[in-house]
């Protein structure tokens, strides 16, 4: 009887925790949409949007909607990302930037802003990051294969050292270009939510879903990871096939976020640290629960981001390196002395 009531509870408490976070992204949401030069009380933005006119309207549907859609997407997709990462490589400083897939990112925009194949089409500037990461992630899925099968730490170090070459790579070619290059390969590396084409903001909305759907069939995998892969195969799971499966996702999703926001940092490693301090460790509940948080963070910092310093705008990275470097060291300074104390 005890065990069922505290069963029941533990359900009662994810409820709550995810209809608190719905709650949290829809007030979130609301500022987002609200708050800037123009200031638009919440309560006449469903009359806005129904009227479709006037300079709010425009402001609202071409501005403030598409960015918070995208912080949605964005900030869920890293966070989502880290989550999965951390579980499989139990390792809690895993990102989804530690592989080299931003590196790679980098070093293929910067190629296609210093040979100028940005000018020549919009969508080359996101397509040049999507290649750079998913070259960047078979090169380390590729070299990490060892008698066709994976081995999570030779490829955490190998993701470190592409990194480390691609940033090389991408110094070389800053260091020949023009200064006009340079400002625009900078402003990239630092992220942003200013993304002018709305296919490629419902493309990463649609991905960003699916992908949390898809995550869901290996919710036991994950949860058996937690023991180390030697008991998940003893449980019957097909680690190498779960891993080499989840790495795709989150390669994806890390690779079509750099794509369409640029370098936009903490938010896949600060985020599901406090996920867990808060609902646990059941993927069950981890998984939604980062997803939701990572929107939630994304969308303030880029509501700080484009307010803080207005009618200036400062980059989303710069927000999310701040915040998020702050809130991993008091997370490790608290985690630090709980563990002295035991």
């Amino acid at each position: 009887m005890n065990l069922k009531m505290e069963m029941q509870r533990k359900q009662l408490k994810r409820v709550f925790d995810l209809l608190l976070l719905l709650a949290a992204l829809v007030v979130v949401s609301a500022l987002s949409l609200g708050i800037g030069e123009i200031s638009i009380p919440f309560f006449d933005i469903p009359r806005l949007f129904s009227e479709k006119g006037g300079m709010e309207y425009g402001v609202l549907a071409y501005i403030r909607l598409p960015r918070t859609l995208l912080g949605f997407a964005v900030g869920g997709s890293l966070s989502l990302a880290g989550a999965i990462l951390q579980g499989i490589y139990r390792n809690p400083l895993v990102e989804p930037y530690t592989l080299g897939i931003s590196g790679g990112a980098s070093l293929g925009v910067t190629f296609a802003i210093v040979s100028g194949l940005q000018l020549l089409n919009a969508f080359f500037l996101p397509l040049a990051g999507f290649i750079g990461a998913f070259a960047s992630i078979f090169l380390v899925y590729t070299l990490s294969l060892r008698r066709n099968s994976l081995n999570v730490n030779r490829m955490l170090l190998i993701g470190v050292m592409v990194s480390f070459i691609s940033s090389s790579l991408m110094m070389f070619l800053m260091s020949i270009t023009t200064s006009d290059n340079l400002h625009g390969i900078v402003l990239w590396t630092m992220g942003s939510l200013a993304a002018s084409d709305n296919t490629m903001i419902v493309a990463m909305l649609v991905l960003s879903l699916i992908c949390l759907a898809a995550s869901y069939l290996f919710v036991m995998p994950l949860n058996a990871l937690r023991m180390g892969e030697e008991n998940a195969r003893y449980l019957g799971f097909n680690v190498n096939v779960v891993i080499r499966i989840l790495f795709v996702v989150t390669s994806l999703l890390t690779g079509a976020c750099i794509a369409v926001a640029g370098i936009i940092g903490f938010v896949g490693l600060v985020i599901p640290h406090i996920v867990r301090l808060r609902v646990g460790s059941d993927y069950r509940i981890v998984l939604v629960s980062s997803f939701l948080s990572g929107s939630i963070f994304l969308i303030l910092c880029d509501l700080l981001a484009r307010t803080i310093v207005a009618p200036n705008e400062l980059p989303i990275g710069v927000i999310t390196g701040i915040i998020g470097g702050v809130m991993f060291i008091v997370l490790l300074s608290r985690s630090g002395r709980v563990t002295s104390k035991n």
